[in-house]
Parts: structure tokens; C-alpha cells; sequence
């Protein structure tokens, strides 16, 4: 899931969050894993922080890590990022961290256009809850 679909939930960004909270639904209820990169907890912790105190931005994070699976940034990851035509450089981490997870299906995110050098689906939360739930 790519970090702004994260953040819509944890911040509770009107309208995206409510999407973003029936995809965290799906997956606290075991129908699905959510897998993150260990990179997005740093721009989360970034953007929670900048209206949250340390405390409280901390303690989403630790709900946040027990909801989901987390990816390695390896370096690998990191020198195929750098080599790509992606863009926005975290799309392309989040992109290689997800193609170095078999069970990965698509990716999530609202900023589909970013992905467009993707082999793997790229799916908007609703279309993604279509997919996964049948739908909204």
C-alpha cells in the first residue's frame, strides 16, 4: 500500500480516509495483509508528526505495525529504484519493495498515474475494495 493511502487513515483525511479505513477494515478482520515498506514509516511519522505530539504520532505507528506486514528496503531495492524512469523516487522504492513480495497482488494507491511503468495492477482503495470485498 503506498504511503498516501496510509496516511488518509491515519490522519483521517475527509473524504479518502473512510476507503483507506474499510481497507484497514478488510485486514484487521483477516481477509486480506496489507504490506507497507519500512521507508513509508518515515514519511508517515513526518506528516502524523506535524500535527500530532511525538507520543502520540508514535503510538499510531505502533497500532500500525501490528495491522500490517512490513517490506525490507534492501539494497537492492534501493539501486533498482535509483535505475528506474519512476518519477517520484519513493513510488519507485514502494514499487521494487513490492515486486520482492510474491504474495503481492496490486498495489494501492490514489496516485495510480505514478505507477504507470507498474507490471504489477494498480488499484485506487475503492477499486481495491471492489476487488477484495465485492465492493464499498
Amino acid at each position: 500500500m503506498d504511503t498516501n493511502v496510509v496516511i488518509d487513515f491515519l490522519a483521517d483525511r475527509q473524504p479518502f480516509s473512510l476507503h483507506a479505513a474499510k481497507l484497514f477494515d478488510l485486514t484487521i478482520d483477516g481477509k486480506v495483509k496489507i504490506y507497507i515498506s519500512a521507508v513509508s514509516y518515515n514519511n508517515i511519522y513526518y506528516i502524523l508528526r506535524q500535527s500530532l505530539t511525538n507520543n502520540a504520532t508514535i503510538k499510531l505507528l505502533e497500532e500500525l505495525v501490528e495491522m500490517t506486514e512490513i517490506t525490507d528496503v534492501t539494497k537492492s531495492i534501493i539501486k533498482q529504484s535509483l535505475k528506474t524512469d519512476f518519477k517520484d523516487y519513493e513510488d519507485a522504492i514502494q514499487y521494487y519493495c513490492a515486486l520482492s513480495i510474491p504474495k503481492i497482488d496490486f498495489i494501492v494507491t490514489r496516485d495510480t498515474k505514478d505507477f504507470k511503468k507498474s507490471t504489477l495492477p494498480v488499484l485506487t482503495p475503492v477499486e481495491a475494495i471492489v476487488a477484495l470485498d465485492g465492493g464499498l
